[in-house]
């Protein structure tokens, strides 16, 4: 799930944790939108009540997006992508996790991939009358036991330290055929965001 469900609360989200003079935000104006805006927080609680991961390749990938997705009898029905490791997950506990380098993963994932491709299964998980499609700070009823469609497998084979990806813009509208854009305000704006990313990299 995403922490805000449009870009004004986006913005609010941000803003309230900017920090003051002493180097910290505010903590009454912290609580106060918290109270006011409780949905903001439940992307960190799904993060808090989770192991720290022990690799990115051990990592399941949920999709915060409802996409409408029309088959070939021309029904609609919305789904969500999730992206399984082949392999399962992979978690550290408190204690293991404490006594990693800040930059663990990335030396960890690079040990693996030189040793053999690693893969995740791609998942649509399927959605049901009355699932909530424009906010995406909530997640669907019994998400996390959905019936799904797997979609295929992607084999991660290298690791680019080059940099050649910067001038490269990620459009998250160039959809496959079948697939719509989602009808939640977040989305509509990743384009324009990733647009100005990029031009910002090559500035």
């Amino acid at each position: 799930m995403h922490f805000a469900s449009s870009l004004d609360q986006m913005l609010a989200f941000l803003k309230v944790r900017a920090p003051g003079p002493d180097g910290k935000p505010d903590a009454e104006r912290l609580k106060s939108f918290s109270d006011a805006h409780p949905e903001t927080l439940n992307q960190a609680r799904f993060v808090a009540a989770r192991p720290m991961p022990a690799s990115f390749a051990g990592v399941t990938y949920w999709g915060v997006h409802s996409f409408p997705a029309t088959n070939a009898k021309r029904q609609v029905r919305f789904i969500k992508f999730k992206i399984v490791p082949v392999d399962g997950e992979l978690t550290l506990t408190d204690e293991e996790a404490k006594a990693k380098p800040a930059d663990f993963l990335v030396q960890d994932l690079d040990t693996r991939i030189a040793a053999h491709a690693v893969r995740f299964d791609v998942l649509a998980l399927l959605g049901r009358s009355g699932d909530p499609t424009l906010d995406v700070t909530v997640r669907w009823p019994d998400e996390d036991r959905r019936e799904f469609v797997r979609l295929g497998t992607v084999a991660i084979t290298a690791l680019d330290h080059t940099g050649l990806c910067d001038p490269r813009i990620f459009n998250p509208a160039e959809l496959a055929a079948g697939i719509g854009q989602p009808p939640d305000p977040m989305f509509a704006a990743r384009q324009t965001a990733y647009a100005l990313s990029l031009s910002a990299r090559r500035n």
